[in-house]
């Protein structure tokens, strides 16, 4: 497969699962807000600091109130992370790729920018809720497309490799946005304000009624350990983290004794660092710093990832490929 169309097939299934974790990102805030006891407007810039967006978001607005914050994450085409701009990204690297993607998965994704693009032109953010809902729906339709409607080959695993690292890389900023920035103080910690926004969390990554079944009671190092370390729920690091390493191994093809790829190696040294990893020790150590290590550790594995598979490089003289025949060259 050509460089430039996977990379395309990796990006494109990145920007609509990161148009997706930014909906739940914000969509969760709502929700906390709804409970929160404190001023509203005044906890709006921890969302921006943790997105990363914080110094892009200051030099277009003068503050981080509850409508400039929610334009600037929803439809600011100036910021390349707001939901408008992932899915025009999306679109595009669907567009150049049409012929080996499905004609279904070209229409989701172009039915999902006009949406949002109508959205923007009308009075969305006064019922955000019911947008964020409908942008999350738009990304799972998408997947589910392209699940069924795609082989499986390696075209596929490079989106589902895209994807599962840009969820990965959500979940560990959702989790982080709870325990280190929107907490109020120390005191609220086990108090009923704790307890709502654990839920909120929770169901941010559609994991509430999962954790339930499996935990019962709300307990905060249980829902960090479902988020975390789970290995059979699909938006938890470790389970995108091994399905993630897998598709990376299906794509080169290679006997496990031939010696693994960067990109492989990378992902399989963050998978074998969260199967040691028990949840006391982590919330002991503190899991802010857990978390900002592991998107240290996953920003590298994008890195491999770029430098293994997409980034282009001169062609040696041992690299180029014969003179082709009359009949190589008319086929």
């Amino acid at each position: 497969m050509l460089s430039r169309v996977a990379d395309s097939i990796y990006w494109m299934n990145r920007y609509v699962e990161r148009a997706e974790n930014v909906a739940r990102f914000v969509d969760v805030h709502l929700h906390l807000q709804l409970d929160a006891a404190f001023g509203a407007d005044e906890q709006w810039a921890p969302i921006l600091a943790t997105s990363g967006d914080h110094a892009a978001f200051d030099a277009r607005y003068p503050s981080p109130t509850r409508d400039n914050v929610l334009r600037f994450l929803s439809f600011d085409e100036a910021n390349p992370n707001s939901i408008i701009s992932c899915l025009r990204a999306a679109r595009e690297n669907a567009r150049a790729v049409r012929e080996v993607i499905s004609s279904e998965m070209w229409e989701q994704v172009n039915r999902a920018y006009l949406m949002v693009c109508d959205a923007a032109a009308g009075d969305a953010l006064e019922s955000p809720h019911e947008f964020f809902t409908a942008v999350k729906n738009a990304s799972q339709l998408f997947v589910g497309v392209s699940y069924l409607t795609m082989t499986h080959n390696e075209a596929w695993h490079f989106g589902r490799l895209g994807r599962l690292l840009e969820r990965a890389d959500k979940t560990s900023r959702i989790l982080d946005v709870k325990y280190f920035l929107l907490l109020p103080t120390v005191n609220d910690v086990g108090l009923a304000y704790d307890d709502i926004q654990w839920g909120a969390l929770l169901k941010s990554a559609s994991a509430f009624e999962m954790y339930r079944k499996k935990h019962g009671l709300l307990s905060p190092a249980k829902v960090v350990e479902f988020l975390l370390l789970e290995r059979k729920f699909p938006r938890a690091i470790r389970y995108c983290v091994v399905k993630a390493e897998r598709s990376a191994h299906a794509i080169t093809d290679t006997p496990l004794d031939a010696g693994a790829s960067p990109a492989e190696r990378a992902l399989g040294s963050i998978r074998t660092t969260l199967d040691a990893s028990e949840i006391q020790a982590i919330m002991a150590g503190g899991l802010h710093e857990y978390l900002d290590a592991f998107q240290t550790r996953l920003n590298a594995a994008s890195d491999a990832i770029h430098e293994t598979f997409f980034a282009l490089r001169p062609m040696t003289p041992s690299m180029a490929p014969p003179p082709m025949s009359q009949s190589q060259s008319q086929g």
